[in-house]
C-alpha cells in the first residue's frame, strides 16, 4: 500500500512539474511571435523610408494586385503557430463539422458552376483560406469570397446563413453557411482569370 502511496505522489509531482513547463513555452512562442512581427514592420518600414522607388512597387503589390493574404497566414501558421495568442493553449475543443462538398448535378453557370443540392445545404469550405467579401454579387445573390492558400479565390453563391465573418481564417472542411434553397454556385478565379470549376469540384 505504502508503494501505490509513494507512485501516486511521484505522479502528481510530475504532473505540477510539467503545467508550468507548458505555460512557459505557450508564453516563449508568443513573446517570440511578437519581437518576430516587430522586426519584420521596422525592416518593411525602414525599407520604404530609405529607398522610394520600393514604395510604388510595395503599393502595388499589395493594393493594386491580387496579394495572396491567405499564403502568408498559411506560411505563417505553419512556422510560427496560431496568430491569436495562446489560441492553442485556452482551445480544448475541436470543431465537430468537417465535411466535403455533395451535390446532384452540375451546370456552367454565368462564369462558374450551378450545383444541385439538398434543400438548405450545410455548405463546407473546399480549402483553408480566408473570407475577403461577404455581400451581394450579380447573379449569384449572397455571397462568400475565400481566398484560398494556394491563391484561387472561391466564390460560393446563394448562401443565405452565414457561419463566418469577413477576415476570418477558416480550415478545409469548415461550415461556411447555409444555401437559401436548394442551389450553390461557385466561381473559381485567380488574378481575376475564371478558372474552368471541372478542375476543382
Amino acid at each position: 500500500m505504502d508503494e501505490l502511496e509513494k507512485l501516486k505522489k511521484e505522479i502528481k509531482n510530475k504532473k505540477k512539474k510539467e503545467i508550468p513547463r507548458k505555460n512557459n513555452h505557450y508564453i516563449f512562442k508568443f513573446v517570440t511571435k511578437f519581437f518576430i512581427t516587430i522586426i519584420l514592420t521596422l525592416i518593411t518600414m525602414i525599407l520604404l523610408k530609405s529607398n522610394k522607388s520600393l514604395k510604388p512597387e510595395f503599393y502595388k503589390q499589395v493594393y493594386e494586385t491580387n496579394f495572396s493574404f491567405a499564403q502568408v497566414n498559411n506560411l505563417y501558421k505553419k512556422y510560427f503557430g496560431s496568430s491569436i495568442p495562446f489560441k492553442d493553449f485556452f482551445e480544448t475543443t475541436k470543431p465537430v463539422f468537417n465535411e466535403k462538398l455533395i451535390y446532384t448535378e452540375a451546370n456552367k453557370y454565368i462564369d462558374g458552376v450551378k450545383l444541385t443540392v439538398s434543400d438548405k445545404y450545410l455548405v463546407p469550405n473546399q480549402l483553408s483560406g480566408l473570407v475577403v467579401f461577404i455581400g451581394k454579387k450579380d447573379g449569384y445573390g449572397n455571397t462568400i469570397i475565400i481566398q484560398q492558400a494556394n491563391g484561387i479565390d472561391l466564390w460560393y453563391g446563394n448562401i443565405d446563413v452565414t457561419n463566418v465573418k469577413l477576415y476570418d481564417y477558416v480550415e478545409e472542411g469548415t461550415l461556411i453557411g447555409t444555401t437559401k434553397d436548394n442551389i450553390l454556385y461557385l466561381v473559381y478565379k485567380k488574378d481575376g482569370k475564371v478558372l474552368d470549376y471541372q478542375k476543382y469540384i
